[in-house]
């Protein structure tokens, strides 16, 4: 919306190598483009003028632009000169480099500009229209034709337009124009008129408009001619912005009445079923967006109401490209009010049926995965403004023109160009996080990446540092809508630790980087808190122990709504709600909040779950649900606030505020851990506080909108008892939301579980290291920065740990050892490895093998052979002898009786978890 009206192909990769090395090996380059999306987002080098275009066609591989300019110049960074081009240059399609072909177009007085070309139907006429009096001096009316082989204006074609033409049309022997005419020849013809396109002369076509023309195409058939602008009647009948009329003699075939009077229609096209107008606006209740109609009634088949000033639309092979500034597409389900996006993608028409009308219209089809953008740029700051598809050399291309200076966040002023092949572009890294529960079973889950031409992208998911993915899956995600994907590793064992690594990689081969590690243990019993919130349905479930900014893993069963951190509230606060190992999330009470990361709405019946702990007096919000992400809500309800005082509000709106508050002395701002559970359904509203019923309210209705959850704080505008702050200040921890009403006792048994003992978990680093070797009896190695064991020649390597004591209440319940094998060729081995006690006395600076410590004899654990790739291993440990060793210093051995050497990382190494460590899981009695 803007302020005034002025002017597949097959991927083949090789996985190979090493510890976190992953190499790939790639086929020639494929088309790197999710279907039906024709064109990647990396931008091409392209001319680049130093104003504005307003107008391009091509023909025979060049491609024209006309505007307001005077010179051209190279891409940043490319070698020539700036040339000379008055308001017109012509590019090669494939180089993006001028031709020879030079025009300039002039006028006498004030700013010549063109404003539309067109090209004839046999390729060989350039036609341009604005506002010139002269091309290449010679003298013309704001109209001109070109021969294109010898780029030439024609002479004899000069139809006097007094006034700006602002579109063409062409077919075989008739041109239509639109602009801001009142008269053609001298005769009458109110913004569009037709003229003979060999000779200029004018046409009977009439279809007198009382505001300006802004676009005009022909049916593919030839019968109609589509007109749009600023209008509100076309031969004295009333249609607003957009009009069909008889291609002969401009008598109307069909009005329109439902574009709101402050919107225009600034493009149409068509292919070969429908025409697709671009839409603007100045004003509230505008209409910005696009529009699809069917060919054979003039019927409209969808309408998408983004708001963003719709500049320019363009159907090509199946999907609808758009330029446009689009901030705002709340009413397709798809983005909030917030950052401009300038270039779009969606098909022509809904797969299958289409959904019901909302408000009276049926929803434009989904955006599809292709988003290169621009900066809004010069002049009315509306970004790009004309878009045209070239074809050279086998190779296709889209072309982008306005009034932009920046292209996909780099310096390109008014002109760029996407190619059919040749995506260079990798997806964003993906953020992964891992949690357990019980054991048996690890929830391996990520954002989903982000890539500008692919929407289906491969996750390979890399256990223990593994060169081989462990799993590999395909996962949809969008520019604005990247969902949690999550895989369960049912592999996993009780009381061993593991990393796990993710990439993403494209259509075309294109491969991220590997994630960042996610560690988890797995327990040794099930844990009883987060395991019942699953197992009650919860839908929505962050514990908040999360590593990395700004992701927020959904812990659910399938989890899909994962959170994005805003303003990076404080991470791994402890101690957490629940007893073990969880944490929470720190908020500063005046700027950060989390919001869900997935358009949704809200059924009739839902519970809204979450523990808190402040000692606040300016009140506000723990959960709630709003229409926007980052900004501040405009619709907003499902609240669970605090007041100043520190009591506690739930409140819906249906029609006016509804609301359950705790008493006047049941207050929470105590500095303590607190547990608070809304729902409502078919039986009201209950908000229970610390297992307890606080109220009931007889409501069972609320707002119904899509929007996001959001924690932390959002708008409280309006709300009874509201707050000094909307946003809260304290920790939250475990909130969970569920389609469904919690019972009563469901409720007090989560309060309950939460403090019930479950495990905890210790990781205990060896603190000295060393190995000895046979074949250098006299070598002490305790400075290297690996380890060896075999049988013969014998190599052994020794341990030593600081064993934490039992925690008070508990037990230990395992323990693994856990060591990691180096890159070098042949780490691994066939061999079985033991782990032994050592009851001799060593030291890593002088402990050689001709002074090696006695070893126990009873192994504790044993590693199974080994195989080659730097990975993590574990063994599990004798949990009674382990258990007699706590509270104290004490050595492991590493032996073997084979002659295939495992080679190991030190604790002195640098490389990712290099160091041997012991995993001890504690438990209650």
């Amino acid at each position: 919306m803007r302020r005034s009206r002025g002017l597949t192909a097959a991927l083949v990769l090789s996985l190979a190598g090493a510890g976190t090395g992953i190499g790939l090996v790639l086929m020639p380059q494929a088309s790197a483009i999710t279907a039906p999306v024709a064109f990647t987002a990396d931008s091409l080098p392209t001319w680049q003028p130093n104003g504005i275009v307003w107008a391009m066609a091509e023909a025979n591989g060049t491609v024209f632009a006309g505007g307001t300019f005077s010179a051209v110049r190279p891409p940043a960074g490319a070698s020539g000169a700036e040339e000379e081009a008055v308001n017109f240059v012509a590019l090669d399609a494939a180089t993006g480099k001028p031709t020879a072909c030079k025009l300039a177009f002039t006028v006498g007085e004030g700013t010549a500009t063109v404003r539309a070309l067109t090209v004839s139907n046999d390729k060989k006429t350039l036609y341009a229209g604005g506002y010139f009096g002269a091309v290449n001096g010679t003298p013309v009316s704001s109209l001109a034709a070109i021969d294109i082989e010898s780029c030439t204006p024609k002479a004899a074609f000069h139809p006097g337009f007094p006034a700006t033409v602002r579109a063409l049309a062409a077919t075989g022997d008739t041109l239509y124009a639109a602009g801001d005419f009142n008269s053609v020849e001298g005769q009458t013809r109110e913004r569009f008129a037709a003229v003979d396109a060999g000779t200029g002369a004018l046409k009977p076509f009439t279809a007198n408009a009382d505001e300006p023309g802004r676009a005009v195409a022909v049916t593919p058939d030839g019968k109609h001619v589509l007109l749009g602008g600023d209008f509100f009647t076309v031969n004295g009948t009333d249609s607003h912005a957009l009009a069909v009329v008889d291609a002969a003699t401009g008598k109307l075939a069909k009005t329109y009445d439902n574009i709101p009077w402050n919107s225009v229609v600034k493009s149409i096209a068509t292919d070969e079923t429908g025409f697709y107008t671009g839409n603007e606006g100045s004003g509230g209740g505008v209409f910005d967006g696009r529009i699809g109609l069917r060919l054979s009634d003039f019927g409209e088949k969808w309408r998408d109401r983004c708001l963003g000033a719709t500049q320019w639309v363009l159907p090509y092979e199946g999907v609808l490209y758009s330029s446009s500034h689009a901030h705002d597409c709340s009413t397709e389900l798809e983005y909030p009010d917030g950052r401009r996006r300038h270039l779009l993608a969606q098909p022509t028409d809904h797969e299958g049926a289409a959904p019901a009308p909302v408000d009276g219209f049926v929803r434009g089809p989904r955006k599809l995965g292709w988003f290169p953008d621009t900066n809004d740029g010069l002049g009315e700051g509306i970004g790009p403004r004309v878009m045209a598809v070239s074809e050279k050399d086998g190779k296709k291309f889209m072309w982008v023109g306005g009034e932009f200076t920046t292209v996909n966040g780099r310096e390109q002023q008014s002109l760029t160009r996407f190619a059919s092949t040749g995506d260079v572009g990798a997806p964003t890294t993906p953020v992964a996080s891992a949690d357990s529960v019980k054991p048996g079973e690890v929830q391996v889950r990520w954002r989903t990446s982000y890539d500008a031409d692919d929407s289906k992208l491969t996750y390979r998911i890399y256990r223990n540092g593994s060169g081989t993915p462990i799993h590999t899956m395909t996962a949809d995600s969008l520019e604005f809508e990247r969902p949690q994907a999550s895989w369960n590793d049912t592999t996993a064992k009780a009381g061993q630790s593991y990393t796990y690594r993710i990439t993403a990689t494209d259509a075309a081969g294109n491969t991220s980087a590997l994630s960042a590690k996610a560690s988890v243990t797995v327990p040794t019993s099930v844990q009883a808190y987060p395991n019942q919130v699953r197992a009650d349905g919860a839908q929505l479930y962050w514990r908040y122990d999360d590593t990395v900014s700004p992701y927020v893993a959904d812990s659910s069963d399938g989890g899909n709504t994962s959170g994005i951190q805003v303003n990076a509230p404080s991470l791994r606060q402890t101690p957490g709600a629940v007893t073990g190992s969880s944490t929470a999330m720190g908020f500063n009470g005046t700027s950060q909040k989390l919001h869900s990361d997935r358009r949704q709405t809200v059924g009739s019946s839902y519970s809204v779950e979450t523990w808190f702990k402040t000692d606040t007096w300016r009140g506000g919000k723990l959960v709630g649900f709003g229409n926007n992400t980052t900004r501040t809500s405009s619709s907003h309800d499902k609240h669970i606030y605090m007041t100043n005082t520190g009591r506690l509000v739930f409140g819906v709106y249906n029609g006016s505020t509804q609301t359950i508050s705790t008493g006047l002395f049941d207050t929470y701002n105590d500095n303590k851990w607190h547990h608070v559970v809304a729902t409502q359904g078919p039986s009201g509203m209950a908000l229970y506080v610390d297992g307890q019923l606080k109220g009931t309210l007889n409501v069972t209705t609320s707002a119904n909108f899509a929007g996001y959850w959001h924690v932390g704080g959002d708008n409280l505008s309006g709300w009874p008892s509201r707050p000094t702050s909307r946003f809260f200040a304290g920790q939250l921890d475990e909130t969970a939301v569920y389609g469904k009403v919690l019972t009563a006792a469901q409720v007090k048994n989560h309060f309950d579980l939460a403090k019930a003992p479950s495990d905890t978990v210790s990781k205990v680093t060896a603190t000295e290291d060393t190995y000895v070797n046979q074949g250098a009896p006299s070598a002490a190695n305790g400075a290297s920065t690996s380890l060896a064991v075999r049988g013969s020649l014998a190599y052994e390597t020794y341990l030593r740990f600081n064993l934490p004591a039992a925690p008070a209440g508990q037990v230990l319940k395992s323990a693994m050892l856990q060591v990691k094998t180096t890159t070098q060729s042949g780490a691994g081995t066939a061999d079985t490895v033991s782990v032994v006690p050592v009851t001799g006395t060593w030291s890593g600076a002088t402990t050689s093998y001709t002074s090696k410590p006695a070893l126990g004899t009873t192994p504790l654990g044993t590693f199974a052979a080994i195989p080659d790739g730097s990975a993590l291993h574990s063994a599990k440990l004798d949990t009674a002898a382990v258990s007699a060793l706590l509270g104290g210093s004490h050595s492991l051995a590493l032996t073997s009786t084979g002659t295939d050497a495992l080679w190991l990382w030190s604790k002195e190494s640098t490389a990712a978890d290099a160091a041997p460590q012991l995993v001890l899981t504690f438990g209650p009695k």
